[in-house]
């Protein structure tokens, strides 16, 4: 199994058109079995796709728009000859001009889709609301994967009580991914990547029999400016925790413009299992 992560900062950033290319043909080499997308941006005054393609949502208040990324990576694909399925959930307003989400993508049919509000807040105006999105598909049918995008440490609405909430919501799943960008760096103890490795997940990365550094985000980005002093050696803020425990035989970073250029403030997971 192949399943790959990465923070977008789709349509935000700059030469979006040029790195959704980028995107999409590292896509059709590697053909992940499962992709999981945040900040899965759509512009709020385009229209709205009614039915898109191999599209399964998670309730009846999902808008997918004719700009969504990942209905853009969905229709070039299959421009190729590549079907992939598909959920998504817009989840707030970003920066004022954009729906921004989350998306998991399948190669497999998606048999379900399920979303949870993790955070205190649930308003579509304020950028403190976070939500996870898992599915399940026809090649694991015993697996859910859900992409997610959580709010810092020592914030109002912090980690700590999204993690509480996501525990409450997942524990009736049996084999459970997380996978994206958790905003808790694997290198600061005593916050939120020990709260999870407390409550009995396993960290990809650690347990995977080949793998580089780890590191997604190697500068200050949006949201740390004020939050981390110096970034020099990097953050490992992007994770893929399971579960249950699994035989991990790589973990990779990709888009860091050595593996694949870099499309996002963030680089990408590859992991092999």
């Amino acid at each position: 199994m192949v399943l790959l992560t990465l923070n977008t900062h789709s349509l935000a950033e700059e030469n979006y058109r040029k790195k959704l290319c980028s995107f999409v043909k590292a896509v059709a080499q590697i053909k992940p079995d499962i992709i999981a997308l945040q900040e899965v941006n759509q512009s709020v005054g385009k229209a709205e796709v009614k039915n898109p393609p191999r599209f399964t949502p998670p309730d009846d208040n999902t808008i997918v728009k004719s700009d969504n990324h990942a209905l853009c990576v969905i229709n070039m694909l299959a421009e190729i000859g590549i079907e992939y399925y598909w959920s998504y959930k817009n989840i707030k307003k970003g920066y004022d001009i954009f729906d921004e989400g989350i998306a998991v993508l399948s190669k497999s049919r998606i048999t379900e889709a399920v979303c949870f509000t993790v955070s205190k807040e649930d308003n579509y105006n304020d950028w403190r609301t976070r939500k996870i999105l898992g599915v399940r598909t026809t090649d694991y049918p015993d697996e859910i994967f859900f992409s997610v995008h959580y709010g810092w440490w020592r914030d109002e609405d912090s980690f700590a009580c999204q993690w509480l909430k996501t525990i409450e919501n997942i524990r009736k799943y049996k084999n459970v991914w997380l996978m994206g960008d958790f905003n808790n760096p694997a290198e600061i103890t005593g916050e939120g990547y020990s709260l999870i490795s407390a409550s009995g997940f396993y960290d990809s990365f650690i347990n995977a029999e080949a793998k580089d550094n780890g590191v997604t985000v190697d500068r200050i980005i949006d949201g740390w400016q004020d939050r981390i002093k110096n970034s020099a050696d990097g953050m490992r803020i992007d994770q893929i925790w399971s579960s249950s425990p699994h035989k991990i035989k790589s973990h990779q970073v990709i888009f860091d413009g050595e593996n694949y250029p870099i499309i996002s403030d963030h680089y990408g997971i590859i992991l092999k299992t």
